[in-house]
Order: C-alpha cells, then sequence, then structure tokens
C-alpha cells in the first residue's frame, strides 16, 4: 500500500496530492482567532466533509465545485482507512484564488464593532440606526488576504482586491474581481434561503475559489460549514443583541468569557460544541450524520 504524507496543512485540514487529485481531509482540529486549540473534536471533520458536499451538490447550478467523490472505496487504498471514513473528498487540483470571498448578511462580531465605531463595515457605508444582528438590506462583499497559519488574514476593499488580482493574474484583475463578488452574493442567496426554510439563518460565511485547468472560476474548500460560517437558530431571532449559534462561536465566546492559560477548551464546552455542528448538520440536510 503506498503512503501519503500530507503536502499541506492548514489550521483544520490536510491536503495529500493523490497523483491526477488531491484528497482533502477535514481533521478534528478546531481553531479560535487563527489559533489551532490543543482539543479535538470528534466527528468534527466528518461534519465538515459531509456538509459541504450537501452544499456542493445543492449550489452545482450556479458554478462548478473541485468535488469528485467522498466515497472512500473511489479512493486510493491508502485512504481507505477507518480514520479516514467520512472526513475525506477527492477532489481536483485548482489554482486557489488568493482571497478569502466574505460575505455578510447580518451585522454581527467584528462588523458591529467597527459599525459601532464608525457607521461602515470594511470601509462600506451602512445604514444609520441598525442594531446588534439586525438584517442588512442587501448582503454586503467583504474580500480579505489568505494568511498563513499564525497570521492574520486582513480586510481589503473590493477596490484593493482588483488591485492584489491583477499583480497575480495581470490582464485579469478586474475580471476575477468581479466574478467572486458576483459568485460569493449567489451562492449566498441561494443558501440563505433554503437555510432558512430548515429554521437556520446563515449570518454570515466564507468562500474559496480556484481556477480550473481552463482557466474557469470553481469553487473549492470547504462550503457552509460551521467552521466557516455563522449559523444561528431561527425561531429565537431577535435583533439587538447577540445571538445562540450552532457553529463555533460558542468555543469562541468561552474563550472570549473565561481568563485561559492556553488554548484548551473544557471538555463540557468540546461537548457541546460538536453537539451544535450535528444539530446544524441535521437541520439543513434532512438527515443525521451517517
Amino acid at each position: 500500500m503506498t503512503e501519503f504524507k500530507p503536502i499541506k496543512e492548514g489550521k483544520v485540514r490536510e491536503i495529500y496530492d493523490v497523483g491526477e487529485n488531491l484528497v482533502l481531509v477535514a481533521t478534528d482540529r478546531i481553531s479560535c482567532f487563527d489559533v489551532i486549540l490543543n482539543n479535538t473534536v470528534t466527528k468534527k471533520g466528518t461534519v465538515l466533509t459531509q456538509m459541504s458536499k450537501f452544499w456542493f451538490n445543492l449550489t452545482s447550478d450556479i458554478l462548478p465545485n473541485h468535488m469528485i467523490t467522498t466515497d472512500v472505496n473511489e479512493m486510493p487504498e491508502f485512504f481507505r482507512q477507518d480514520r479516514f471514513n467520512g472526513n475525506s473528498m477527492l477532489v481536483k487540483k485548482l489554482e486557489m484564488l488568493p482571497v478569502e470571498c466574505i460575505v455578510r448578511g447580518y451585522i454581527t462580531g467584528s462588523g458591529w464593532a467597527s459599525y459601532k465605531e464608525n457607521g461602515t463595515v470594511c470601509g462600506i457605508k451602512l445604514p444609520e440606526g441598525l442594531k446588534e444582528s439586525d438584517k442588512l438590506p442587501e448582503p454586503i462583499y467583504t474580500p480579505s488576504t489568505k494568511a498563513e497559519i499564525g497570521d492574520h488574514d486582513e480586510n481589503i476593499s473590493y477596490e484593493q482586491s482588483v488591485e492584489y488580482l491583477e499583480k497575480r493574474y495581470p490582464g485579469k484583475g478586474e475580471e476575477y474581481a468581479s466574478k467572486l463578488r458576483d459568485y460569493t452574493i449567489a451562492l449566498y442567496k441561494k443558501c440563505a434561503d433554503y437555510a432558512l426554510t430548515k429554521g437556520i439563518i446563515i449570518a454570515d460565511t466564507k468562500f474559496e475559489f480556484g481556477l480550473d485547468e481552463n482557466g474557469n472560476i470553481v469553487i473549492g474548500d470547504e462550503m457552509l460549514t460551521p467552521d466557516s460560517s455563522r449559523f444561528w437558530p431561527a425561531d429565537v431571532y431577535e435583533a439587538g443583541h447577540g445571538q445562540p449559534s450552532f457553529d463555533k462561536q460558542f468555543a469562541r465566546d468561552w474563550l472570549k468569557a473565561n481568563d485561559h492559560d492556553d488554548w484548551t477548551l473544557p471538555q463540557d464546552i468540546v461537548d457541546k460544541t460538536i453537539k451544535k455542528y450535528l444539530q446544524a448538520y441535521e437541520l439543513l440536510t434532512g438527515e443525521p450524520l451517517k
């Protein structure tokens, strides 16, 4: 059996080169504030992989994605081990574009902090009088750079994203930037509308895109998981304060509220976090995690 080692490791994911394609593995690691915590969250990687698969299938009418299969039986023999079952995805190789595409449908988190200070979010002027967690008149696109592990992403304006992409792809900056913005908004609107029918508000999320062998933009990495999105229960939503969530905001809130010598969550917080992830998965997909 051929042995494989990751060619790249992110805060949560590992990437293996298997020749023509890649295997993307979502581990049970958890990160908050760009720091990898000392805990692992059992089944978290499987939730991320299977939820991404669900959204990739739902949005294939908007644009292609990089997923080939999540069936370990269709992967190289090395990945048929139990530790890869459910948390692995065979994907096409893409040249990933160096922009994180963030979309905000509600004002919360760092966006709320910025709005309170100067009435803007990432330089975008918003209407006066908004309350925390208010739904925005229209979703806003707030891209950022993609940082290496240990560094922080940097928010940039749409105009800066044009310049940023132009330096990397001369003559393509405006085209790529506008497509990324438009795809991001279109994906968010479709998925947020769907999620609302299942009792979940998608407050914000981020997407990552790449170029396929023909230079076409394709969505890659993960999609609309509790790691990359804020999911709120719609039945108790009320603007004017922070919202309960189905995502890792639960872990973030504990870290912010408690003094800690290292980046370690108590076991009860770990247990409650995976419970939130599983609830979100079951509500959105309509079935329990397999």
